[in-house]
């Protein structure tokens, strides 16, 4: 398999990409003995994860490299986590973020991996699952309250299930007594899925949906 020629096979994003598993969690553990930034390592998982999600989309890898790499981030996170800002030192106050992969899409890879990265920052994370229909998504919203809900897609389908998602949101906004912010995040999404979703914000990759949720939740709580 071409790997791009930017990415070094033997760093940790380069064992990632490779679906190297136990050489990318030795990689971690080095860097960790060695005392560097867990954030940093994590940002680094995070590149070798974006060249797997490449991958897929070209071809190069099946939905079994997906779950795989998700696997060594996982395992990867089981090493960092204890390293990380414990929960509310940010200063911040609790916020509390509603996920899910939308109706019509299994995928969960890069809502998981936002999902770890959320708690991780101190948020409580409400993960409803995949292939959610609108209105349960609507109907937790109203019962949990959260200060954004970010929905998640991987297939084209998708963005059906993510424009009908937020109707119904948008519908509850009145009972909630406000209009929730809501993120779209997936392989599939940009500018354009944003605005005929009618989604607030959008990401195409874990690292960023994690910049935004935390700043629209500082936002909303502020």
């Amino acid at each position: 398999m071409t790997q791009n020629p930017d990415l070094d096979p033997t760093s940790l994003a380069g064992r990632i990409a490779l679906l190297e598993e136990q050489e990318a969690l030795d990689a971690v553990t080095l860097r960790v003995t060695n005392g560097d930034d867990p954030l940093a390592i994590i940002e680094e998982c995070q590149l070798g994860m974006r060249y797997v999600g490449e991958h897929y989309q070209s071809g190069k890898y099946f939905i079994s490299g997906l779950i795989m790499a998700g696997e060594i981030f996982r395992e990867a996170m089981l090493i960092l986590g204890p390293l990380l800002p414990e929960a509310g030192s940010a200063g911040s106050g609790v916020g509390s973020v509603l996920l899910c992969t939308v109706r019509g899409d299994i995928h969960d890879l890069g809502k998981d991996m936002v999902a770890i990265m959320l708690t991780s920052y101190g948020l409580i994370v409400h993960d409803l699952g995949v292939d959610v229909a609108p209105a349960e998504v609507a109907r937790r919203a109203r019962e949990l309250r959260p200060d954004i809900v970010g929905l998640s897609g991987l297939l084209t389908v998708a963005t059906e299930g993510m424009k009908a998602t937020i109707i119904e949101l948008r519908k509850s906004a009145a009972e909630m007594g406000r209009d929730v912010p809501i993120i779209i995040g997936g392989g599939i999404v940009n500018e354009q899925t944003c605005a005929y979703t009618g989604a607030d914000l959008w990401a195409s990759d874990a690292a960023r949906g994690v910049q935004l949720i935390r700043k629209a939740v500082a936002a909303v709580r502020r």
